[in-house]
């Protein structure tokens, strides 16, 4: 929790001292950085054999940092959402959805057809893996032309030196991710001892293991009233996730997909269309306590699903 106060201290004061908007750093700086753990995982699961850890960590990685992390910051603080992150970081991240999903209905059609003695599960490969990355790139160049259309940055951010901010940003940095990293080894050894499916250690202890970093550093910029960084963070998690880090574990193993992974990323979708129409339904561009318990209750209801489906 420290590690994640100094970070946003940190990305904040460089925000400030670069000239852009604090949203560019969320999208881009603090997204990388709290991305880490579940690309650390879904590598040494990709090395190591455990492929399905892997889409199953994105997947439930990305609906804990939307109902879970946004949840919990809409409660402590109103979350007020730029326009820009409603008409075109969420929908990217959306577009992110929609793009997987086509892929892994493809990869199992491909087995149905192809394969005679097909168990209808197929695979997202290496050229899979292409296509995501391709996709990261063209967010990353519109997060430049974010940085580039930069406005005066209002808020009260507390400015130090460069040397201390980025001094500060790894202290911070390594700090979060450690302890995400201690957090998932544990937490998978102990599930281990249950005999519970990869696919279920995946979808909630690994995804949620690896979402701290996420969930720590959004409540801390929601208490410090930055909620643009947490909103930031937050998205441009999902979009990493998406689009980067299950984009370079596609390229170093093929990434098994199932039945129960399409019924997920479907999951995912309804996710991110909630969490856009409701900054529609309330207030508009705002997350409030209301939409916070909402999407609370509806994390918890979809893990209590994922334990009864075993």
């Amino acid at each position: 929790m420290k590690g994640a106060d100094y970070f946003v201290e940190a990305a904040s004061s460089l925000a400030l001292k670069l000239k852009v908007k604090p949203i560019f750093i969320g999208l881009t700086v603090v997204a990388f950085g709290t991305s880490f753990p579940e690309l650390v995982v879904n590598l040494l699961a990709a090395t190591s054999g455990n492929t399905q850890i892997a889409l199953g960590n994105v997947v439930g990685s990305n609906i804990a940092n939307f109902l879970l992390i946004l949840g919990a910051a809409a409660v402590l603080t109103k979350i007020k959402v730029g326009s820009n992150t409603v008409w075109k970081e969420i929908p990217f991240s959306l577009l992110g959805v929609v793009v997987i999903l086509f892929l892994a209905v493809q990869t199992l059609l491909d087995q149905r057809i192809f394969s005679i003695n097909s168990e209808f599960s197929g695979n997202l490969t290496f050229t899979h893996g292409l296509v995501l990355l391709l996709f990261f790139v063209i967010f990353i160049f519109y997060t430049f032309g974010i940085a580039k259309n930069n406005e005066t940055i209002e808020e009260d951010f507390k400015e130090e030196k460069t040397f201390k901010s980025t001094l500060k940003l790894i202290i911070g940095l390594s700090a979060v991710i450690l302890g995400g990293k201690f957090t998932v080894d544990s937490a998978v050894s102990i599930a281990n001892l249950f005999g519970i499916s990869q696919t279920l250690i995946g979808l909630t202890v690994v995804a949620i293991g690896t979402s701290l970093p996420e969930l720590i550093t959004s409540i801390v910029a929601a208490r410090k009233n930055e909620a643009d960084l947490a909103i930031g963070n937050a998205v441009g998690s999902n979009i990493f996730n998406i689009f980067l880090i299950l984009g370079i574990t596609a390229t170093v193993k093929d990434i098994p997909v199932n039945y129960n992974n399409i019924i997920d990323i479907f999951i995912l979708l309804f996710v991110t269309l909630y969490v856009f129409l409701n900054l529609f339904i309330f207030e508009k561009h705002r997350l409030g306590r209301k939409e916070g318990i909402g999407m609370l209750i509806f994390y918890f209801s979809y893990i209590i699903y994922l334990v009864v489906r075993g």
